[in-house]
């Protein structure tokens, strides 16, 4: 009995580790299946298995127009947001100055404020300088580095917050100025919350549709073109652009750890 029970205690951690896996990725392993799917018009039942949804992606009219949309705002807003944030991040953990304590607490209020309150809040204030009529693809993506900015330098915080100093100080005894010791010793130790930063901006962006819904004007993105096939029947072709993303994701998140584990120590 002593023998079960360590054997249980042993491996209940694990157990339960790979149960919330499969509560997570159950839904993702469901769209790569539904993108096989033999169906005109999405079903979420499984007719038989085609290869013609991923033979032909841009079947739908319309759908590659909008995810090439979601792509540039995409790009576009994480570049943005990554900059600014990144700076706002550097001047908060390693500059002394006035406000300081309050524009930290600012920071956080885009990340708690719920998103139906900011699209509207944007539209009034587009509105308000006489944009109402200008909406649409520099809105939406000023709209998406606002709520972007916050989650970049809470990230990019966090990693310069656990950064020791000591070889940034060994740096600048053996003769290295400011900005040498910046970009060969800082910046690469900073660059993994930067790179993950940018890519939760990205997904972020790529995958807003109440914001956007606000100030889109006659701009359609891929969340705003799956909301509005969904009142007719979603072609099945959406999920073979969820399991892209997914894939490139996973790809990128792979090649960060392979890198990390063979970078010399």
């Amino acid at each position: 009995m002593s023998r079960v029970g360590r054997w249980v205690t042993e491996h209940a951690v694990m157990a339960v580790a790979m149960l919330v896996l499969v509560y997570m990725f159950l839904p993702i392993f469901y769209v790569v299946l539904m993108s096989f799917n033999d169906q005109g018009r999405l079903a979420y039942e499984f007719q038989g298995f085609t290869l013609a949804n991923w033979e032909d992606p841009c079947g739908p009219s319309g759908m590659c127009g909008a995810v090439v949309k979601s792509l540039q705002i995409g790009f576009l807003a994480t570049l943005g947001a990554t900059l600014l944030g990144t700076l706002v991040a550097f001047a908060l953990v390693r500059h002394r100055f006035r406000g300081r304590a309050a524009t930290s607490l600012l920071i956080f209020l885009p990340m708690a404020t719920p998103e139906v309150v900011m699209g509207s809040s944007l539209l009034a204030l587009f509105t308000s300088v006489g944009l109402s009529g200008s909406l649409g693809f520099w809105s939406i993506l000023v709209a998406h580095i606002m709520f972007c900015l916050s989650f970049v330098v809470v990230t990019v915080k966090a990693r310069l917050a656990g950064l020791d100093s000591a070889m940034e100080q060994a740096a600048m005894d053996l003769y290295a100025n400011e900005w040498q010791t910046f970009w060969r010793i800082t910046f690469p130790l900073v660059f993994p919350g930067i790179m993950a930063a940018a890519l939760l901006s990205f997904s972020l962006s790529f995958d807003d549709f109440i914001v956007t819904n606000f100030n889109h004007g006659n701009t359609v993105t891929f969340p705003m073109y799956v909301w509005g096939a969904a009142q007719r029947g979603i072609p099945p072709q959406v999920n073979v652009v969820g399991t892209v993303m997914f894939i490139l994701a996973l790809a990128l998140v792979l090649g960060g750890s392979l890198l990390q584990r063979r970078r010399p120590a």
